[in-house]
Formats: C-alpha cells, sequence, structure tokens
C-alpha cells in the first residue's frame, strides 16, 4: 500500500455525469506485496480485490473452508482481518495512512465457508493525528448485517508515508 501520486489517486473518480464511481484496487498499479490481506504475493493469503471511493472502501468475497475456525464457520481472526482492511484502505484512499490502534469487532451472526460477503469500511472521524472508522460486513444475498467494527488508527508520520509510497509505489492506473 503506498502511492506517487496521492493526490490523483485520493480523489474519486466521476463518470461523464459528474457522478462519483467506486475505483477499483486494479485501477491502481501497486508494487507487488506479502500483504496477508491484500497482496497477491501471499500464496496463503485473501487476496482482497478492493474498490476505493470517498473516504471508503469495499470488497466483495467468499471465502473457501481453508480459513475456516469451527467447521463450516470462517475464523473470527479472518473477519477481524477484512475488516481492518477495508477500514484501513478508506484511510489510503483519503491520503491519511496509519496504523490501527484499537479495533473493537461485534460478531453479529457466524460467516459460513462459501457465503458470499461484502465488506464495507468508512472514515468517521479525522484529526490531526487520530483517525476513527467504521465497518460492517454483510450478506450480499440477505442484507443481513454479521460484523460490525470501530477502530482507531495512528497517523503515519509525513516521512513514513513518504517511504510507504516509494515501497509501494501505488499510482494511478492512468498515468502509468
Amino acid at each position: 500500500m503506498s502511492e506517487t501520486a496521492t493526490t490523483e489517486a485520493a480523489r474519486p473518480a466521476e463518470d461523464s455525469s459528474g457522478r462519483e464511481v467506486l475505483l477499483s484496487y486494479s485501477d491502481f498499479r501497486i508494487a507487488p506485496h506479502r500483504c496477508f490481506a491484500c497482496g497477491e504475493l501471499n500464496e496463503i493469503g485473501l487476496h482482497l480485490k478492493l474498490q476505493l471511493a470517498s473516504g471508503r472502501c469495499r470488497v466483495e468475497l467468499t471465502l473457501p473452508n481453508q480459513f475456516e475456525g469451527w467447521e463450516g464457520i470462517i475464523h473470527g481472526g479472518i473477519v477481524c482481518t477484512i475488516l481492518d482492511e477495508v477500514m484501513a484502505w478508506a484511510l489510503v484512499e483519503r491520503d491519511a495512512w496509519g496504523v490501527t490502534a484499537r479495533m473493537s469487532v461485534d460478531f453479529r451472526r457466524p460467516i459460513l465457508v462459501g457465503q458470499t460477503i461484502r465488506a464495507e469500511g468508512w472514515i468517521v472521524e479525522s484529526k490531526r493525528r487520530i483517525q476513527r472508522t467504521g465497518g460492517r460486513i454483510v450478506d450480499t444475498q440477505t442484507g443481513l448485517e454479521l460484523a460490525t467494527a470501530e477502530a482507531t488508527y495512528v497517523a503515519a508520520t509525513e516521512a513514513r508515508k513518504r517511504e510507504l509510497k516509494e515501497r509501494y509505489g501505488l499510482v494511478a492506473g492512468d498515468s502509468q
């Protein structure tokens, strides 16, 4: 995760009528990396295909049994990882890079192996070095809320952000 053209990449895209459209993770050129959640080089990772827009992030996916806890149920740590990722990327979309300081998750219903879900993260409040986010996971078929989360992130210093942007080379796809 990082970006060289942050200001361009952080703005939500608009269609020809001026309506906001979601940018996909694949709309950006990101140096290959091993992040368990979104990295394509991690053989055992989640390989999340994130979509970004205006201080929000979402992803839709179906989890296989390799992420199972109790039989037939996705492990709670995996649920937390997905929520943390969409909330963190909502911040990155606004060039507010940071690390998770605190996260609280409410598990409302089990997420089943093979169930298609949508995870969403958004910015709740931005202060100088502290960012608060919200997130949720819903069943795409029924719309039922399966898990919710709140998190606090501590912003990276400007020097650390530059370092991350160089490492990951996040650039808007149209400026390749």
